[in-house]
């Protein structure tokens, strides 16, 4: 179970951009996810509205590849949703995410 943790946390490493300035996803509008993040169900998203946004945060953090991460987050509400983001994503989701963008997890 340790070794699977730590492959976890290697596998996050790689995915989770090293700084919050790499994230440029939009601010408003609806984000639209690619297929190998949200194969079956919904797949559109308004990031004007939290409760959609944090839907989409939370699924693009724990399934998204690094670019995906970077096209999709907005750095600043990203920041602004981070309390109650964090309780919704995964404990290594978290602190690798706390760490990288000096959030407070």
């Amino acid at each position: 179970m340790i070794l699977g943790n730590v492959r976890a946390r290697r596998g996050l490493a790689t995915r989770i951009p090293e700084r919050l300035d790499e994230l440029c996803g939009p601010a408003l509008g609806v984000v639209v996810l690619p297929m190998h993040l949200t194969w079956q169900g919904l797949r559109e998203f308004d990031v004007s509205d939290t409760d959609w946004r944090l839907r989409l945060y939370t699924i693009v953090l724990s399934q998204g590849k690094r670019t995906d991460i970077a096209r999709f987050v907005h750095a600043g509400l990203l920041c602004h949703d981070w309390p109650q983001l964090s309780s919704l994503v995964s404990p290594a989701v978290r602190d690798t995410c706390a760490r990288r963008f000096g959030l407070a997890g």
